[in-house]
């Protein structure tokens, strides 16, 4: 039990497991931010009144949907955003310095 204890502590097992839970909670609220706020936004400027998810375009008899493919670009986006920035202010993309 000694020597799980000390790989957890040495690992940074607990902190990986606070990033991912974390990072579960911040993907649902901006998908509930994205479905919610930006896709009937978008939705209304695309000329759907309503829901992203119902934007097509039409080819013959056959409705392409491309509304949830939008929103889930944004999504992606703002997340990557949100990733990168963190990243930047907490200063984790710089190297650590080999102590000798």
């Amino acid at each position: 039990m000694k020597g799980f204890i000390e790989f957890i502590k040495s690992q940074g097992v607990i902190g990986l497991a606070v990033g991912f839970i974390m990072g579960a909670s911040i993907t649902k609220l901006i998908t509930s931010f994205v479905t919610d706020i930006i896709n009937p936004l978008v939705g209304l400027l695309l000329g759907s009144i309503g829901d992203l998810k119902n934007v097509y375009f039409q080819i013959g008899s056959t409705k392409i949907f491309f509304g949830s493919f939008i929103s889930s670009i944004i999504d992606f986006i703002i997340i990557a955003l949100i990733v990168y920035f963190g990243v930047k202010i907490l200063g984790i993309n710089k190297s650590k310095k080999s102590k000798k």
